[in-house]
């Protein structure tokens, strides 16, 4: 696989805004392809508005900044990428049809990854020239501060995609996790799943409101899986014997009825509850405001976690370290400013 100076994106949105505007902060160019021409307002938008915290995220020595280009010829964008991330609607003969048809232009060492949330990579190859350059790619929403990027190999992907695509995501200040192999949903969508259809019974059944199991989460939970996730937690919880000891003292309470397997029926009343509560919890803030208070938290939490090296915070801590190395290499200095970032 090629080195990445140029990141292709195919399709756009929230998803693809978000790999444009991470990318386009590390150094690397960005061709937005998309069939409709008025998704480049808006992505250049999207690239905007996280530019403030994606400035503040850190303050080692980055690269000059990429060039952003936009055009409605997929074709063309693949003919000139060195590197394909696919972001369209979560249909599968959709992907299927677009991705065979970009990757009949695009070189052979281009590798083609794909932001799904949740289909397999097995079948999205179908009909794919060389097949064995195509993984999924899963990050999470905002891409361009979350740095968790999930890969999946299909049972035609290559080691060396899969290598090659936890290279440029790492060089992009992300944590590549490796999914040992194809599930639908991968790895954390089916344990957020498994927390949102909780989420909606206890609102369908007025247990609780959105922004109640919000606030659960937030002043509780939230805060330490952002350090240790779930099972380490659940370690420490055992006392000095650890998770032998937690597992023995409160595995029976797995079998009491507390949780549902199976979603709610998605009603128009739950719809209503859903709505409301967010729009309360939203307190007449646009998206964009929340956006932001989202990534002023999100840097601020990445920062103090840096200082401990810990989850996200050791990713931040070693991507600034490379970042020192590689200008020192160049003859910069830690202290200063790349070219373009005045």
């Amino acid at each position: 696989m090629r080195h990445v100076g140029t990141l292709g994106l195919l399709g756009t949105g929230v998803i693809g805004g978000g790999w444009a505007a991470r990318a386009l902060h590390f150094g690397v160019d960005v061709i937005a392809a998309d069939t409709r021409p008025e998704m480049e307002q808006w992505l250049r938008g999207a690239v905007e508005n996280a530019a403030g915290a994606l400035g503040r995220l850190t303050s080692a020595p980055l690269p000059r900044p990429g060039r952003l280009s936009f055009t409605t010829d997929l074709d063309a964008m693949a003919r000139q990428a060195d590197f394909i991330q696919e972001n369209i609607p979560e249909q599968l003969e959709l992907k299927q049809r677009v991705l065979a048809q970009v990757s009949r232009q695009a070189a052979a060492d281009v590798a083609i990854a794909s932001s799904t949330s949740g289909l397999m990579p097995t079948d999205l190859q179908r009909n794919l020239q060389h097949p064995e350059r195509l993984l999924v790619a899963h990050p999470f929403n905002p891409v361009y501060l979350l740095p968790l990027v999930e890969l999946v190999g299909g049972v035609r992907t290559s080691a060396a995609t899969i290598d090659a695509a936890a290279v440029f995501f790492t060089r992009i200040g992300m944590h590549p996790l490796r999914v040992r192999r194809e599930v639908p949903g991968h790895l954390t969508d089916r344990l957020q799943e498994a927390l949102w259809r909780e989420i909606l019974h206890m609102v369908n059944d007025d247990i609780a409101t959105t922004g109640e199991l919000d606030d659960s989460i937030v002043y509780g939970p939230g805060l330490r899986w952002a350090a240790m996730g779930t099972n380490l937690i659940y370690h420490l919880a055992g006392g000095e014997t650890g998770m032998r000891h937690m597992l023995r003292q409160f595995g029976p309470a797995l079998k009491w009825p507390w949780t549902h397997l199976e979603a709610p029926e998605l009603t128009e009343a739950l719809i209503d509850k859903m709505v409301s509560g967010t729009q309360a919890q939203a307190a007449g803030r646009s998206i964009r405001e929340l956006e932001r208070l989202r990534d002023d938290c999100l840097v601020a939490i990445q920062q103090v976690l840096k200082q401990y090296n810990i989850g996200a915070g050791a990713t931040l801590r070693a991507l600034e370290e490379r970042l020192h190395r590689e200008a020192a290499v160049a003859g910069g200095s830690a202290d200063q400013t790349a070219p373009g970032r005045d």
